[in-house]
């Protein structure tokens, strides 16, 4: 396991999600896989994910709340539900995204975050970095994909 930062005085150790990660930092292979500054990074990324996706939730919410489907011409009120119908399946999608950010967090805290669940090998830091919600290595999610296109085409 990584060994823990100590704070500016060489006394206790700094928890991960108490570390302060500088702007431009980002995880390099040259340090210890899930290093506890690797940790504070990829749950400063995950956080702010969630944020912003709440905070766009809360904005749909007070457009429709605001936007009236009383438009007087029929295509203008279908165009625009429509429109909503779409904005509400995005949110729905990003709900769902939520839940996975969630977990991943929890994985921080569990020691278990960029681990992959079906090998146990580290997670490429590129791939966390393009995808942090990512459960396994590129090769098992391919693997993954390749067998449910199988059982799906049966």
């Amino acid at each position: 396991m990584a060994t823990a930062l100590v704070d500016l005085y060489g006394n206790q150790p700094v928890p991960f999600d108490r570390i302060i990660v500088a702007e431009g930092y980002r995880p390099s292979d040259s340090d210890e896989f899930m290093c506890d500054m690797h940790r504070a990074y990829f749950l400063r990324k995950l956080r702010g994910w969630k944020d912003d996706i709440v905070e766009e939730s809360r904005a749909t919410m007070a457009q429709l709340q605001v936007d009236s489907f009383r438009e007087p011409d029929v295509a203008d009120r279908a165009s625009s539900e429509t429109d909503w119908a779409i904005e509400l399946r995005t949110r729905d999608r990003q709900r769902k995204l939520i839940a996975k950010i969630e977990s991943a967090i929890r994985r921080l805290y569990e020691g278990e975050y960029g681990y992959c669940e079906v090998t146990g090998e580290p997670i490429s830091l590129a791939r966390l970095e393009a995808r942090p919600v990512a459960t396994m290595t590129l090769e098992a999610q391919e693997r993954h994909e390749r067998i449910e296109k199988v059982s799906r085409d049966d």
